[in-house]
């Protein structure tokens, strides 16, 4: 078993161990950073805060720095939440450094205690995460994902662990059959789940450095779904708000020739997904970093060193 996979399989009692910090409340704008997964992650996690009544938005760390007007009002002081495993990515750091200089208060999520993002925040949640994990974001991302949802009034306790446990047991030893032959990969996710999607195919991109698409559901009718045909797999992250409509859907996709991996909903592999969207969105995500692996090893590939990557991403 190679670091990757450990990392992904033995993540689950850093999760026993995750921060509970209190649910956010109140009508203060809230603005979510990071970069690469850490933006997936907050993306799906200021989903959720606005389905809770509190209004976020999630804005790419380098965006936050350069042209914070663009997604904030003019006189706006948002409280910042900035999401870094390494706590050194560039981009992030300067954002927050940034908005602390315009006198936003800092929240950092990092798994990496005494970084150079915890010197530009007021409050710190530190998480740490395997220490096998590589230059893929595994274990980190989840235990980012469980806090940040937290904040939303999560409530994820040992039976919904043990589910994603046996969710990725099931998952690992199912995947290879469906996705034997397949080279185009697409995710779908709405709402809280959208951002969890675009994790999905970001992790299966620079694993297996296979092409991957994610959308909401709906939206992929517009356009997107020309380029379906027997080569594509379809990932459809089931929303529970949404699930007869994303049901008709996977037949759509279906007699397009795809292969359809349904979460939560039937498709060619149908894994059983319970709970809110998001309970959902921190029970799948292990089993879509498996998904990487899995296509990774069909086509050969060492994910422990994928192209082109390094484990932080700093800009002199």
């Amino acid at each position: 078993m190679n670091p990757t996979l450990r990392s992904i399989t033995e993540q689950f009692p850093y999760w026993r161990g995750a921060a509970v910090p209190a649910a956010l409340h109140g009508t203060e704008p809230h603005v979510l950073l990071g970069c690469g997964t850490s933006y997936y992650i907050a993306q799906s996690v200021a989903a959720a805060l606005n389905v809770a009544g509190v209004p976020a938005l999630a804005v790419p760390g380098s965006e936050w720095l350069t042209h914070p007007d663009a997604y904030t009002p003019a006189g706006t002081r948002p409280h910042v939440i900035a999401f870094s495993r390494s706590g050194e990515s560039t981009e992030t750091v300067q954002a927050a450094r940034a908005s602390q200089e315009r006198g936003q208060r800092v929240t950092a999520l990092t798994c990496e205690a005494g970084s150079s993002l915890t010197t530009h925040a007021d409050t710190v949640l530190y998480m740490p995460t395997h220490p096998e994990e590589g230059i893929v974001m595994t274990s980190s991302a989840s235990l980012m994902l469980l806090t940040g949802l937290r904040l939303a009034g999560l409530s994820y306790g040992d039976e919904n662990i043990r589910a994603a446990e046996a969710l990725l047991e099931h998952a690992q030893t199912a995947f290879p059959d469906v996705i034997a032959g397949r080279t185009h990969f697409v995710f779908l996710g709405a709402g809280e789940l959208y951002g969890i999607a675009q994790e999905g195919a970001l992790k299966l991109q620079e694993m297996s450095l296979t092409y991957t698409q994610a959308y909401h559901p709906m939206e992929y009718r517009h356009g997107p779904v020309s380029l379906v045909d027997e080569r594509t797999v379809i990932v459809l992250l089931s929303h529970p708000g949404s699930v007869e409509a994303e049901a008709t859907l996977v037949g759509e996709l279906r007699s397009k020739g795809a292969r359809v991996i349904g979460f939560g909903v039937p498709g060619d592999l149908t894994l059983d997904v319970q709970g809110t969207a998001m309970q959902r969105a921190v029970t799948v995500l292990p089993a879509l970093q498996m998904l990487g692996e899995c296509v990774a090893q069909a086509k050969g590939l060492d994910t422990t060193a994928p192209r082109w990557l390094t484990k932080v991403v700093t800009i002199a």
